[in-house]
């Protein structure tokens, strides 16, 4: 019996990233924290832009990239309970359709913001920088990697 699964598999993080809900309750989510952030009438134009790719990145990388294990018990003997959840997605399978989803948002809100920023210096390396943060730990080269031993357990 697989516990607390509807979909009869050993580990739902596995799958759960696949559903077109998943995706669209995500791209909600960014775009309100996004109109909040431009509600604010201390912020410019360009800095909620630059907070939302911040916020975004950071929300993001801690969530995708740090996180291990399952939050509920499985049927899978403990295989991924050294694997983040960008690893456990689709099973560890490479450029799905989830992966590429959750890899071209943090471009897409790249562009957004360094358009917005009119390109700005500051707002440049501050983006910039996000970006790498964001995507350099999707890439298939650091599948499973733990630099500097950060992360290890």
């Amino acid at each position: 019996m697989h516990t607390g699964t509807t979909n009869q598999v050993a580990n739902p993080n596995t799958v759960v990233w696949n559903s077109p809900g998943i995706w669209i309750t995500y791209s909600i989510l960014t775009a309100f924290m996004h109109l909040v952030l431009l509600s604010m009438p201390w912020f410019t134009t360009s800095v909620a832009w630059t907070l939302t790719n911040v916020v975004h990145g950071v929300g993001m990388y801690f969530f995708l990239h740090t996180i291990k294990g399952t939050p509920f018990e499985t049927s899978d003997q403990g295989k991924y309970r050294y694997s983040t959840h960008w690893e456990q997605m689709d099973s560890g399978t490479q450029f799905t359709a989830a992966r590429k989803f959750f890899m071209t948002t943090p471009i897409v809100l790249y562009i957004l913001a360094s358009f917005y920023s009119k390109y700005e210096f500051t707002h440049f390396v501050i983006n910039t920088s996000i970006l790498l943060l964001s995507l350099l730990p999707k890439l298939p080269q650091l599948h499973g990697v733990r630099l500097f031993g950060i992360n290890k357990y």
